[in-house]
């Protein structure tokens, strides 16, 4: 698939790119402020390491310590900027025809259209405050997570393109939940590490007597496609 426009935000600044086929997908990035908002901060923490690493290896007459702080600067520049990078490469493409996903790792997983059953949103907890992070599932015919957008990475702007631009419906759940809350309900839609069982009961997963993807779409408002 063809690659869209780099930015995100207003929807109307993402013209959807026609291939030969003449098929209209979008490509959709995460948030571009986060990338220098976690960089600037780890920059600002690794020099003064550095100083006091130079500090403590100092002899006078040596020059081994500063190379070895040196060798140290440009192997966390160099991890920083990878990481950097590799964040930018991120993105999405979606289509009548389904979704591609470029990780953040370099893996690129596709899903096509017949296997995706509809659109999950969620307002998630964070940890024990009130306040909340917008999730977005895209469900396949298993009920499990095929792809996943969280709020931290990506906005609600690009979270608003997916369902129309996939021709599916896009269920809403009003009522924000925990983290634990949505464990025992959906725990098929969760990364393994999110699914890790827990010491205390409540947190304890909960058989559900709903199956399948109607399960998960069940209990919510529905925003039919606009295809």
């Amino acid at each position: 698939m063809d690659e869209g426009s780099e930015g995100v935000g207003d929807p109307s600044t993402l013209p959807p790119v026609i291939d030969r086929a003449g098929l209209r997908v979008r490509t959709l990035r995460p948030r571009r402020t986060l990338g220098w908002s976690i960089g600037l901060p780890i920059a600002t923490l690794a020099l003064p390491l550095l100083c006091l690493a130079l500090w403590v290896l100092y002899r006078p007459g040596s020059t081994r310590p500063f190379l070895l702080v040196g060798v140290l600067a440009v192997l966390i520049a160099g991890a920083v900027a990878l990481a950097f990078l590799q964040y930018r490469r991120t993105r999405a493409s979606v289509s009548a025809a389904g979704l591609v996903e470029r990780g953040f790792f370099g893996g690129t997983k596709t899903i096509a259209a017949r296997d995706i059953s509809g659109v999950l949103r969620v307002q998630l907890y964070r940890g024990a405050s009130a306040e909340t992070s917008s999730q977005l599932f895209v469900i396949d015919r298993r009920g499990h997570a095929a792809f996943r957008m969280r709020g931290g990475f990506w906005d609600e702007e690009t979270m608003d393109l997916v369902a129309p631009v996939l021709g599916v419906d896009e269920v809403v759940r009003e009522e924000p939940v925990t983290m634990a809350e949505l464990r025992r309900s959906d725990p098929r839609l969760l990364y393994w590490f999110e699914r890790r069982p827990k010491l205390r009961a409540e947190d304890q997963p909960v058989l559900m007597p709903k199956s399948g993807a109607v399960g998960v779409l069940e209990g919510s408002s529905t925003k039919p496609s606009r295809s």
